[in-house]
């Protein structure tokens, strides 16, 4: 198996229900840690890979490393999204991560704001992803927390929507992603 494409181990089960807030953004890590390093969402420019290693019961969306980015991609319907605004993660923590009182954020579906919610999984969870991925670096489970601003935006209508993420630390790192998606068949996607 080459290099770079190595399965990650199995997961223990996560300390919370899985569509609990927190077991959602506990997902939405190990989400972006199973990536391989070259597909990384979070700094995927495009949204060219961004159905890569989705679970079947909502669709994750990323934010960036501070770049301003406008993202297209094909979401099957009937799909909550779970997105950040901001988020922070730390491997192997000493405790519950701490409020980060500058942190900032907003959503904003086809035009309409929807206030993020701040989440931060009281527990360490297990993570363990592709080799080199952006979380843990390697494919041995690591304990990790995760907090931050997140929006579970309950699933859209098919047809084209757009969802606008803005945020910060509060210390100079700012993102703003723009995904403009299909949602429904992709067999007339309107940017091909």
């Amino acid at each position: 198996m080459p290099f770079l494409t190595r399965r990650p181990a199995e997961v223990a089960p996560l300390p919370f229900h899985p569509s609990s807030p927190e077991g959602l953004a506990a997902r939405w890590v190990q989400w972006v840690a199973a990536a391989r390093v070259d597909l990384n969402p979070i700094a995927d420019e495009t949204g060219e890979n961004a159905a890569a290693n989705q679970p079947t019961d909502v669709f994750f969306l990323a934010g960036s490393y501070g770049e301003r980015l406008t993202r297209r991609c094909v979401v099957p319907a009937g799909r909550d999204l779970f997105v950040p605004a901001f988020c922070t993660f730390e491997k192997k923590p000493a405790g519950p991560p701490e409020p980060m009182p500058g942190a900032h954020g907003s959503i904003a579906v086809d035009g309409v704001p929807a206030e993020p919610d701040w989440i931060a999984t009281p527990v360490p969870f297990l993570v363990s992803g592709a080799r080199l991925n952006p979380m843990t670096g390697r494919t041995k489970p690591v304990p990790m927390t995760t907090s931050g601003l997140w929006k579970l935006v309950p699933a859209l209508p098919p047809g084209p929507h757009e969802v606008h993420v803005t945020g910060g630390d509060g210390h100079g790192f700012v993102l703003d992603v723009r995904y403009e998606l299909l949602v429904g068949q992709p067999s007339s996607v309107p940017w091909v």
